[in-house]
């Protein structure tokens, strides 16, 4: 999920937009297709939100214990400007002795487990987001 501002007035969405790569939708003008179109409230104006799919790289432990950034997902933005991101449901994780998790909700921030099969912890915490542009 993420919070959208309108590129044209400036104006915040009120409520998170869930943008997901299973839902697509016809654009309005041209050919192919989007994950959202939203309308701002304030002025009117349309705006579309296209996941990129094949651009961003799992979170591994090495890149998280380097303390940087990780690109997950690349967002087409047109007419809308991303605010911020909201961790929710259907993340995969997948421990260091390779068993995996399916559906992790991250909307609490945090993940912990305990791998049986590889003796090991499984944790995620301490989540942060950000957006780069990319041209």
């Amino acid at each position: 999920m993420v919070s959208v501002k309108c590129g044209r007035c400036g104006e915040l969405s009120q409520k998170e937009t869930c943008v997901s790569l299973s839902e697509t939708l016809p654009l309005s003008q041209g050919k192919g297709t989007t994950n959202l179109i939203q309308k701002c409230k304030f002025c009117g104006r349309e705006g579309t939100v296209t996941m990129i799919q094949g651009r961003g790289k799992p979170l591994t432990q090495e890149a998280s214990e380097s303390g940087k950034y990780c690109p997950v997902m690349l967002f087409d933005c047109r007419g809308f400007e991303p605010e911020g991101f909201i961790f929710g449901g259907g993340w995969k994780v997948e421990s260091i002795a390779g068993t995996k998790y399916e559906g992790v909700d991250l909307s609490g921030e945090e993940f912990a487990e305990y791998d049986e099969k590889g003796e090991c912890p499984v944790m995620i915490s301490n989540l942060r987001s950000k957006f780069d542009v990319v041209k």
